[in-house]
């Protein structure tokens, strides 16, 4: 993420200077930033001194830092409601030696199409 050219306590400055008179125009210009990153400031930190800009900025850390942890906490939730998968069993059924290594099917494309019943160029096989 970007930081600002500008720490909270400028900001600060810039605002009051703002609301004793000075016109926003020429505080833009005098400081070298735009109207919109003044307006911008006014309505995050408008009415604000620098120890509640401070708590702000904590609130905004633990508030960061409580939804990383919700959601880990949700995701071990989620993995634990699905349970182990069924090739995560047979993995380790066969890696103890309870079960040996199941035959590995073939993929559909490698068959021969006599081995489906079908096939595009011949009859289907007959159904009884």
């Amino acid at each position: 993420m970007k930081t600002s050219r500008y720490t909270e306590a400028q900001i600060i400055a810039i605002l009051r200077q703002a609301e004793g008179g000075l016109p926003v125009s020429e505080l833009c210009r005098e400081h070298g930033m735009s109207d919109a990153s003044f307006y911008k400031w006014r309505a995050k930190y408008g009415g604000m001194d620098a120890s509640m800009v401070s708590q702000m900025k904590a609130m905004e850390e633990e508030n960061r830092r409580l939804k990383r942890m919700y959601a880990d906490l949700s995701m071990q939730a989620d993995l634990l409601k699905e349970g182990p998968s069924r090739s995560l069993r047979l993995q380790v059924r066969i890696r103890f030696g309870t079960m040996k290594r199941p035959a590995r099917p073939r993929h559909p494309h490698h068959l021969s199409p006599f081995d489906h019943g079908e096939c595009r160029y011949h009859f289907p096989a007959e159904r009884r």
